[in-house]
């Protein structure tokens, strides 16, 4: 019999490895891992040793190192299970319409997440939503989350001046999300657990949270009630850099008052620019047609300085958002200057020049390949005049840069598999690959979807933790569908089952 969810597991039995950096001499034969106190012990050939204790039996299967997820919006990605999805809306009055028959939630509200507008054949305005909406206040959160659609109601509700278009971009919309996630501790606790067993589902051992709060208190009250499904490593914004400082907070420790070190302190979060979706990402050259401007830099080369010097200096490492090419040089130019270390978040349009500074300068592209995918025919519209480089994967891996994978959930699903599986075949729903050139080798890819990344990925061996996954796939071999329809068996957080099918 299987032990259950929750068990620690001391063999998993008769499994087949599949890890970018392998020190062990089995190639495809089948193996017996053996785990003791968190940790892999042993390596050997299937029944070689004797198996004690509680055993987990892979018939077979293909055990992986566990999975993170680099860049997840926790409590955002929680509550879209209770928000109306506008994937599919085609058009503004379509999502105005989905926004008319929503649910109204318990606080009165509607609230729709996912909405894509820059290739709408209409545009969207406050008057042909109050048509749908009437006098429930109505909030439409773009799938970006740098622009959010509310009706008159809602205006009202915030006590903010309406727009024309009903459109708040940028920090008014970050105002609007962090309002909209405000929900009760007990409430949002549970949809947080519930996304965490989700996750674990999918092979996921640990996330980094960028919630746009501060994410020490809620984690180490999570922690504190039995929160063991994830390790989590937190961020902090530019708000409440001061206090995380005054505080002592340091990148890697501990969460205080949680009792659980399950839960760590994760990089200063800075957003330079804004999105391709919104038409805000800081680029060189000028998007086409009636916008005809360039993006803008929401943070400029001199507070950033002044914000990684301190993060820095305090211990914090540094993750900046940056898309278009003017962000990213930008922010490489002050990751040069600071002798800061982090990641710049995003990376979706680098000038050919900036490619090889990612592995010179130490800093991590931490990007989400679902978003090439689902950007595609905007990247090719909007983005056809730029001269810098689009989504590159294979030029920056090539580069040495270290690749680490996730969703910006919710503006991707929390789903390694999808991510993995846009990285190595560069297509989706049988469309020929987008830019074929850029795809991976699928070890790599595996590599960039664990805690250390493509350039220092988790290994499966005597000492590494045994933070693992057995999946029925074999990663390496699997095309697009079959990779995107991986099941996983289990998941272990520390030898420890987090999930079981």
């Amino acid at each position: 019999m299987s032990p259950d969810r929750g068990a620690a597991v001391r063999v998993i039995a008769d499994v087949r490895l599949r890890a970018a950096e392998r020190t062990d001499p089995f190639e495809d034969d089948l193996v017996d891992v053996h785990l003791s106190d968190g940790l892999v012990v042993d390596i050997a050939p299937a029944g070689a040793l004797p198996r004690t204790g509680a055993v987990l039996d892979g018939e077979g299967r293909f055990l992986i190192p566990g999975l993170w997820d680099h860049h997840v919006h926790v409590t955002q990605w929680a509550l879209v299970a209770q928000r109306t999805a506008l994937h599919a809306a085609a058009s503004a009055r379509a999502a105005a319409e989905l926004m008319g028959r929503a649910p109204v939630l318990g606080d009165g509200r509607r609230v729709g997440n996912g909405f894509r507008d820059a290739l709408w054949p209409d545009e969207p305005t406050r008057a042909l939503l109050d048509a749908a909406t009437g006098d429930v206040p109505s909030y439409l959160i773009n799938a970006d989350v740098h622009s959010v659609w509310l009706n008159s109601a809602a205006f009202r509700r915030e006590g903010i001046a309406p727009t024309d278009d009903g459109m708040l971009r940028e920090e008014p919309a970050f105002e609007i999300s962090r309002r909209l996630n405000a929900v009760e501790p007990s409430e949002s606790d549970r949809l947080v657990s519930d996304m965490a067993r989700r996750a674990a589902a999918r092979g996921v051992v640990g996330i980094v949270d960028l919630d746009m709060a501060w994410n020490e208190e809620a984690w180490a009250r999570r922690a504190r009630a039995g929160f063991d499904a994830l390790h989590v490593e937190f961020g902090i914004y530019p708000g409440w850099l001061d206090r995380a400082i005054a505080e002592g907070l340091r990148t890697g420790e501990p969460a205080r008052g949680g009792g659980s070190d399950l839960v760590r302190v994760g990089p200063l979060k800075v957003i330079t620019d804004g999105s391709l979706g919104t038409r805000t990402a800081a680029c060189s050259h000028p998007y086409p047609g009636p916008l005809d401007g360039r993006g803008a830099l929401t943070v400029g080369p001199d507070e950033l300085r002044d914000l990684m010097t301190r993060a820095a200096g305090a211990g914090l490492a540094c993750a900046i958002h940056a898309i278009g090419d003017v962000a990213n040089s930008h922010a490489l130019d002050v990751f040069a200057a600071t002798g800061a270390w982090g990641t710049i978040e995003h990376a979706q349009l680098v000038a050919h020049a900036d490619i090889p500074r990612f592995a010179r300068l130490g800093v991590g592209a931490s990007v989400q390949p679902e978003h090439a995918l689902d950007d595609r025919d905007l990247t090719d519209r909007l983005w056809a005049g730029q001269t810098a480089q689009p989504y590159p994967l294979r030029a920056l891996s090539d580069a040495g840069a270290n690749l680490l994978f996730g969703s910006d959930a919710p503006v991707s699903a929390l789903d390694p598999w999808a991510a993995i599986a846009a990285a190595v075949h560069r297509t989706r729903d049988g469309r020929d690959a987008w830019q074929g050139s850029e795809r991976i080798d699928p070890l790599t890819a595996l590599a960039a979807s664990t805690h250390g990344g493509s350039q220092s990925p988790q290994r499966i061996e005597p000492g590494a933790p045994a933070d693992l996954a057995l999946c029925d796939t074999d990663p390496v071999a699997a095309d697009d569908a079959a990779l995107r329809a991986t099941r996983v068996s289990a998941t272990l957080l520390r030898g420890r089952l987090t999930h079981v099918a």
